[in-house]
């Protein structure tokens, strides 16, 4: 069997990180050059997205910023390899991932919606029981703090002197 998928068209995402030694408008040109090799390869671009610089979770030769890039396409699976090839050889890209992407259907994203539907209700559900027992708790803690006697600062004082005053301590 094959590593590469030769006939159909298969949906991608690419993400990619140009290095921090280039400016904003240099690394958008990067990515337009980026844009232009998968073009060139028969892919079809349908969702592009530039984020800009962000901090890498870990430093990349010696960079700790880099500008990210996210390309969706849909491409035959013989030309993948190909672009892969392309971008490992690309001077100007740290680093690269091309990922096969699911494509979701009108009846998933409907039931995708329900159910976050749900979990926010339930989330309100459980938010509102826990407000109830914090209220019950804090009001029984305040009975308990009423109905509790309390000591005058005289008593306690005299106490105190009497305390200190006896000769047998021990």
């Amino acid at each position: 069997m094959s590593k590469t998928k030769t006939s159909g068209t298969t949906h991608y995402e690419i993400l990619f990180i140009i290095p921090n030694r280039f400016t904003d408008d240099e690394a958008k040109k990067l990515a337009d050059q980026i844009k232009k090799i998968l073009t060139d390869n028969q892919a079809t671009i349908s969702f592009s997205e530039y984020w800009g610089k962000k901090r890498l979770a870990y430093e990349i030769k010696h960079n700790a910023f880099g500008y990210y890039g996210l390309f969706e396409f849909d491409l035959e699976g013989a030309y993948l390899a190909k672009i892969n090839k392309e971008l490992r050889l690309f001077p100007d890209v740290l680093r690269h991932q091309i990922v096969v992407k699911k494509v979701k259907t009108e009846q998933k994203l409907a039931r995708d919606k329900k159910i976050r539907a749900k979990i926010e209700s339930k989330k309100a559900i459980i938010e509102k029981e826990l407000e109830e027992k914090e209220k019950a708790s804090s009001s029984s803690s305040a009975v308990k703090k009423k109905t509790d006697k309390r000591v005058d600062l005289k008593d306690l004082d005299e106490k105190l002197e009497g305390i200190l005053n006896t000769q047998n301590l021990i």
